[in-house]
């Protein structure tokens, strides 16, 4: 399925186990993991035919500094410091070469989120699949949709993430007052914006757009319930076949 559980924060820390839990309240962050790659054309070489990008985004381009502390990239063996760290905002990684190849993709999330990391695997493409061969004027962009999702989260980590755009928030029923949020590290703004909000990407013009993905769920949603409503329909009619039947 597209949702990966997570583990809740396990309470060895007693500051945790102190902070009140929100019962029955999932917080859901949708991003998108994947790569970009620029062909060379005339400039390519025999072991550099490629740019390439490899990164993790929120679904319609936030800052994920909010839940993720830092993602660590596996490149193949044949690259210089393989394990690539990434501590801040954005969580990309731009290299070149010639080979396709799996890049693992640990995902560290701040201690409020959970302390266990979530793994991904993306298979790093450089050559389109249908069209006649490389082209410098489009780049290659292979892209998978996924959500974290936040069990029970503490009132403290609701209240700091609750007006970002990259978290999914549930209403919270009302007259309930949180605390006031506690600033988070990575939040300063630079220039008036956020550092690792991927909007101005400089490759945002060929990111999928995922805002269908929300669309998907909603018909899924819509259809679910239709096709409980046939269903009481048909038991209902078919309760009215019996008892029409029984009578003489």
């Amino acid at each position: 399925s597209m949702t990966k559980k997570m583990a809740k924060p396990s309470d060895d820390k007693e500051k945790k186990s102190l902070e009140k839990k929100l019962k029955d309240v999932e917080l859901c962050v949708p991003f998108v993991y994947g790569n970009i790659a620029f062909w060379l054309g005339k400039k390519a070489t025999e072991f550099v035919s490629h740019k390439w990008t490899v990164y993790v985004r929120g679904a319609t381009n936030e800052d994920l500094g909010v839940v993720i502390k830092r993602v660590v990239f596996q490149l193949h063996s044949s690259f210089n410091n393989p394990t690539r760290v990434v501590d801040s905002p954005p969580f990309e990684l731009s290299e070149s070469g010639w080979g396709e190849f799996e890049i693992a993709i640990t995902l560290h999330f701040h201690s409020d989120v959970s302390d266990k990391p979530l793994h991904l695997f993306h298979h790093l493409k450089l050559y389109p699949e249908d069209e006649p061969g490389p082209s410098t004027k489009r780049p290659v962009v292979v892209e998978s949709y996924d959500e974290i999702v936040i069990s029970e989260p503490s009132e403290s980590l609701f209240s700091r993430v609750q007006n970002h755009h990259a978290v999914i928030v549930p209403r919270l029923p009302p007259g309930f007052n949180l605390p006031p949020p506690a600033p988070a590290a990575g939040e300063d703004a630079v220039d008036g914006k956020k550092r690792g909000d991927t909007k101005d990407h400089p490759h945002a013009q060929w990111f999928t757009s995922f805002s269908e993905a929300d669309e998907l769920l909603k018909l899924a949603a819509a259809r679910q319930q239709v096709q409980a409503q046939i269903a009481r329909l048909r038991r209902q009619l078919s309760l009215i076949d019996g008892q029409r039947q029984l009578k003489p």
